[in-house]
């Protein structure tokens, strides 16, 4: 028993032999206690930690150094790492990141889903691990938070009532001020640094989130890999049509080179929340146009699209090598956002048909599908946990022989997940991207007779602990 021979604040040292969720690592002292580790610690690392809590069969502590540092650690590039949330692995080695991804995977095929030797593949890796995002969402406010070296300083360089950046773990009032970010395009540093110097010139109001109050609320930069276009999209809380031309000419003074647009996003929400209720175009298209294998895609200011283009390739061509369609195959796809997944499938069957439940992005994928000029595919405006009220619309087309699940997070509705299971297809492509919704929703899958054939994780973002997986399931001939 851990009572009576550890104390809170008691200073303890352990191996780290696992990681765990929210920034936590798993360890055992000498004497084989169990410790939960909270910090940003790597596999194999001798570290001194305090006891935050005393539980029954393990401890809970706080590293406080690293005596022997691990083999799989690295130096972070950024200056940032360890205040920002965005990058918790950028201390460790871009192959052990992807070692700990697949083994995330397998572990929760096994623990939650039950699967025995899951079979999963080696991840595939991205081929840039820096700068490779094509849309990056920095917040402004009127709360900056203090790095840890400015806390001891009598003068400050910054205010303290401007930042733009990123918000803190946890923290919808404070931004971290930040001037690089090395998973953002050049470009997309580079309209944050003017950015920034326009609004501090000007001197605009950042917005309170408390008191919703402020002009300046988010900057959203996309940027297209295969046509190269930059988007920048300015949210603030009312129109200013003078100032946002004058801020227009600044961006265009400093990104001369750069195939431009930039629109104006207004909301008067009480959130922050990087969207708004009317756009403006100030200058340019108003979208963006990304290229993904032989199709075109239109981005708006407000459209989902896949952050990493050249790992999004990888994906769909990852579902399309499992899917094993046919010809004459129609194949569903759940959860279709706008649509990218279905009209990529669309070119090896005959019928493609997308569901979803946003009505914007039901609109983008129909427009998508008339831009590249193809004819078999249909979209539906669903909540899928009503899926089987639009099988009587859905008899107009044959069965599906394949059914591609794409769902949020937190997995499939239990509701979704049971009509997918009646229409019986004989294949179930799976794309997850939480390793627990994925085991859980796999398990009830395999109880209705299907196989699960292989995992394959794709990693769509280095640096961080999330993960992409495709998952195939086949049903037995029995059933």
């Amino acid at each position: 028993m851990a009572e009576g021979q550890f104390r809170k604040g008691d200073i303890i040292e352990l191996i780290v032999t696992d990681n765990a969720e929210k920034d936590q690592c798993f360890g055992r002292l000498d004497n084989g206690m169990a410790v939960m580790a909270s910090g940003m610690l790597a596999v194999g690392d001798r570290v001194s930690a305090r006891i935050k809590k005393v539980r029954q069969r393990y401890l809970e502590a706080i590293a406080v150094d690293i005596l022997e540092p691990s083999p799989e650690r690295t130096m972070p590039l950024c200056s940032y790492f360890g205040v920002c949330g965005g990058c918790k692995l950028m201390h460790i080695r871009y192959d052990a990141q992807l070692l700990y991804k697949q083994k995330k995977v397998r572990d929760a095929l096994e623990h939650i889903g039950n699967f025995s030797a899951p079979p999963v593949c080696e991840v595939h890796a991205a081929s840039s691990p820096f700068h490779y995002r094509n849309k990056i969402e920095f917040s402004f406010s009127n709360m900056r938070y203090l790095l840890p070296e400015e806390l001891s300083l009598a003068e400050l360089s910054r205010s303290k009532e401007f930042a733009l950046g990123f918000h803190t773990p946890g923290n919808f009032e404070k931004v971290i001020d930040i001037d690089y970010c090395y998973l953002a395009k050049e470009v997309m540093n580079r309209a944050l640094a003017l950015t920034r110097d326009f609004a501090i010139t000007n001197a605009l109001a950042p917005y309170a989130a408390k008191a919703h109050t402020g002009f300046l609320r988010n900057l959203v930069v996309r940027f297209s890999e295969n046509r190269e276009e930059v988007m920048v999209n300015l949210v603030t809380s009312w129109h200013d049509e003078a100032l946002m031309q004058r801020y227009r000419m600044h961006l265009e003074a400093g990104m001369a080179a750069e195939k431009l647009t930039v629109v104006n996003n207004v909301t008067e929400r009480h959130n922050t929340v990087a969207t708004g209720d009317q756009e403006f175009t100030l200058s340019g298209a108003g979208y963006i146009t990304e290229r993904l294998g032989s199709l075109d895609f239109r981005i708006s200011a407000n459209s989902f699209f896949q952050t990493n283009s050249s790992q999004a390739e990888v994906l769909y061509s990852s579902i399309l090598d499992v899917a094993g369609l046919q010809p004459e195959d129609t194949v569903y796809d759940l959860y279709c956002g706008t649509g990218t997944i279905t009209l990529y499938l669309a070119q090896h069957c005959r019928q493609a048909i997308g569901l979803e439940v946003v009505e914007s992005s039901i609109n983008d994928a129909r427009s998508n599908a008339t831009l590249n000029g193809i004819g078999n595919a249909a979209f539906f405006q669903v909540d899928l946990k009503d899926f089987h009220s639009m099988l009587e619309t859905l008899n107009d087309y044959d069965a599906p022989r394949v059914i591609i699940t794409d769902p949020p997070r937190a997995g499939m509705h239990p509701k979704s997940l049971t009509t997918m299971l009646r229409l019986q297809p004989k294949r179930i492509i799976y794309v997850s991207c939480n390793p627990a919704s994925l085991a859980r929703d796999g398990k009830e899958i395999a109880l209705h007779g299907y196989t699960l054939m292989s995992v394959q994780p794709v990693d769509m973002f280095p640096h961080t602990s999330h993960i992409e997986s495709v998952a195939c399931f086949e049903r037995m001939a029995s059933c």
